[in-house]
């Protein structure tokens, strides 16, 4: 029987029948079709802390290591979340500065350029009222994709990194049905790297 993969899927959407948890539910449903498991981490239903405090400073934050173990027993990682000025929510990005820690996710010192993590396809699902087209002729779409894929995403060992703009959120019935389409998609062509 050949392995079964797991895709971590992590939501901030403090509304469960918002977008958001649409299109984290459409991925699901596509993953499920390409042959991933799926582990969903509901931010704001689990409660998370989104803070960043001493313990998490001094190492003795105790929630984080949880999250790092659904983080190590994944193939792959999806994110979804609401666009914010043009950036994450305070959860999915206290998320991100608590769990993907220093020493246990990238090591600046003894590997500057890479994650100390195995390789994993990332997908990043991002709802926005905004209208695609605007983002890209005033370079916002860019600049967000260069923080991203190049920075931020760089730590975490995607070495296959998916970002879906998924705009003009709030339109009509038939939009909102194209982009759970768009998100179901995106599961059904998820990989692990290397064909692991």
């Amino acid at each position: 029987m050949p392995d079964t993969k797991t895709v971590l899927i992590v939501i901030d959407h403090p509304n469960p029948a918002s977008l958001t948890h649409a299109v984290a539910e459409a991925f699901a449903e596509g993953a499920l079709a390409a042959g991933f498991n799926h582990d969903i981490c509901d931010l704001h239903a689990e409660g998370f802390d989104p803070r960043w405090s001493m313990p998490d400073v001094e190492e003795r934050a105790e929630d984080i290591a949880a999250h790092q173990a659904r983080i190590d027993a994944s193939d792959a990682v999806c994110m979804a979340f609401p666009l914010f000025w043009y950036g994450m929510p305070a959860m999915m990005k206290g998320w991100i500065d608590r769990v993907w820690s220093f020493g246990w996710a990238y090591d600046e010192v003894g590997a500057p350029d890479r994650s100390l993590l195995k390789d994993r396809t990332g997908v990043l699902l991002i709802p926005a009222g905004a209208n695609p087209e605007t983002w890209q002729d005033e370079g916002y779409e860019a600049a967000m994709r260069t923080i991203w894929e190049r920075g931020t995403l760089g730590y975490f060992g995607f070495t296959d990194k998916r970002i879906r703009f998924l705009g003009g959120a709030h339109g009509s019935d038939e939009r909102r049905a194209n982009l759970l389409d768009l998100a179901y998609q995106e599961g059904r062509n998820l990989t692990c790297p290397s064909g692991r």
